[in-house]
């Protein structure tokens, strides 16, 4: 994992803090507006989308009360089971083209934490929109949505100037967090993305790769 930059399940690394500090922020937000289903993306790609879903999932994981779950919905180019050093030939792609795969032979349980782990893996040339509008889609989010108790479900989505994926599902989903890399991602990235992506509300933007701030020994 901390080859993968993954430093979110450590509560012992100073890495981690930032990640505890936007749970907490989230977790204020989604339950002000009882908000389940949380997208995450950018406006462009390379800016660590993926980075800030697979540790803030991590995060989240460690908080007893709280079943969090994570769905890799970046069909394209799939990316977190790899980092989490998963392989595998039926992920969320086969299930949403109507292969014979459940949904519970796709999950898998991180171990020693609240993590449940829906992977996609790389699975050559995808025609997501279609995938993304079938009725299959509408199931799953129809089952994300059913998952009882205390649940978060963070979907890793594809970067908005991609393609039409993230547009298509930010409406299914209840808000989504916005990634922008500091010095990279300019301000009419930021609002042209915001702009394809309304009406979905926008629950935060995280600034990536940021140099200052927070930096004291604290702890």
């Amino acid at each position: 994992l901390a080859e993968q930059h993954i430093v979110g399940f450590n509560t012992r690394t100073v890495d981690a803090r930032p990640f505890t500090l936007l749970r907490a922020q989230l977790l204020k937000k989604m339950r002000a507006a009882n908000w389940k289903l949380i997208g995450i993306t950018s406006a462009t790609p390379g800016v660590g989308k993926s980075f800030v879903a697979n540790n803030l999932s991590a995060a989240l994981s460690r908080l007893s009360d709280i079943q969090t779950y994570l769905f890799d919905l970046d069909l394209r180019r799939a990316s977190l089971a790899r980092n989490f050093g998963l392989v595998g030939e039926g992920g969320l792609t086969e299930y949403l083209e109507g292969q014979n795969i459940s949904l519970a032979a796709i999950g898998k349980r991180i171990a020693n934490t609240n993590l449940g782990f829906f992977p996609c893996y790389p699975a050559g040339q995808v025609n997501s929109a279609e995938l993304l509008v079938g009725s299959r889609f509408d199931s799953l989010v129809g089952a994300m949505r059913r998952l009882p108790g205390d649940v978060v479900v963070l979907c890793d989505l594809p970067p908005v100037f991609a393609n039409d994926d993230a547009m298509i599902v930010s409406r299914m989903l209840d808000a989504y967090l916005l990634v922008i890399e500091e010095g990279v991602t300019t301000k009419k990235q930021v609002r042209e993305a915001m702009r394809l992506l309304a009406p979905s509300p926008c629950i935060g933007t995280v600034l990536n790769r940021f140099v200052g701030g927070i930096g004291d020994n604290y702890g």
